[in-house]
């Protein structure tokens, strides 16, 4: 993308009125997805004890957080919590484990847990699961999986300040393989870690690049104990600026709001559709409690939108 073009960009989505921002960027939404809303759901299937040392993550080993740590659930516990994901009526669910790759094991126990959810429901499945090589990819595209998960985070540039065990490189390989083995992607960033506007207008330059099918977006909810505890937190407006600028720069691309939206947007929630996204993360995170599918359904239904979450109570 030529550089005039970023910075168009870059203009459009921190020099324009918020009223005006969000018009353009709801028509060029619906233009692309119509009035319909993904949603998508997660286990945290395993947590903590991550030997990389990203600044913002209270997983790591490297930081002292109060979180409950535990090993790979089995196949029987992630079956369950698809079940749930499954009555919900979430379109997508994903399988999500802390560090930097799994073992052999983990491996095959996921892909007997992937293989009887896509046998029993119509949900699409995704896997977080760090570092894999292409015979692993392989094995769990044959037992069922549509969607890869592995963020960049942030910009090649700015990376290395949050991280220095790992990469963005890697990270970007990572992603490249998966697209290679035939798999959708679902690949994104944590804004709110201290970048600069350019930092997130390359970060989406670079998803364009590897053709990712869906961008998570993440907004730093600060964890005590990690190095970005005290980091000032994001304005729900410049939140709502950032979505702006993803669908400006990635205007087919699903932009789906994840961590960080209860304490970030609070109650402006539901201006993250007129920003531009086109799907949202329900339930919970990993270590964090999000909005329950229900009220999402409920706030989805009320600004017209479409759902396929069900009620469930």
């Amino acid at each position: 993308m030529q550089q005039q073009q970023i910075q168009n960009a870059l203009d459009y989505a921190t020099g324009t009125s918020l009223e005006k921002l969000l018009a353009v960027s709801m028509q060029i939404r619906e233009e692309s997805f119509g009035h319909d809303i993904q949603t998508c759901m997660l286990v945290s299937a395993k947590c903590g004890k991550c030997t990389n040392n990203c600044g913002f993550c209270s997983q790591s080993i490297h930081h002292k957080t109060d979180i409950t740590t535990y090993s790979l659930l089995d196949a029987k516990s992630l079956i369950a919590e698809a079940k749930i994901a499954a009555e919900c009526g979430t379109d997508h669910f994903c399988i999500v484990t802390s560090g930097a790759t799994v073992s052999r094991r983990e491996l095959e126990q996921i892909a007997e847990a992937v293989r009887e959810i896509t046998g029993s429901y119509k949900m699409k499945m995704c896997a977080s699961l760090g570092k894999l090589d292409r015979e692993s990819l392989a094995i769990l595209k044959e037992a069922g999986l549509t969607r890869y998960h592995h963020n960049l985070e942030t910009s090649e540039a700015f990376y290395p300040k949050i991280c220095s065990t790992q990469s963005w490189r890697d990270r970007y390989d990572m992603v490249r393989r998966a697209v290679d083995v035939g798999l959708e992607t679902c690949c994104g960033a944590l804004f709110g870690l201290g970048e600069s506007w350019r930092d997130r207008a390359d970060l989406a330059v670079s998803l364009r690049e590897l053709g990712v099918t869906s961008v998570p977006i993440n907004f730093l909810h600060a964890h005590l104990g990690t190095p970005l505890a005290n980091q000032t937190p994001l304005t729900s407006e410049e939140a709502l600026r950032i979505i702006a600028l993803y669908r400006y720069l990635l205007p087919t691309t699903t932009i789906r709001i994840c961590g960080g939206r209860p304490k970030i947007l609070a109650d402006q929630q539901s201006q993250m559709f007129a920003a531009g996204a086109n799907a949202l993360m329900t339930g919970n995170y990993l270590t964090l409690n999000g909005f329950s599918p229900e009220s999402d359904r409920k706030m989805i239904e009320q600004l017209g939108l479409h759902t396929h979450l069900l009620q469930t109570v």
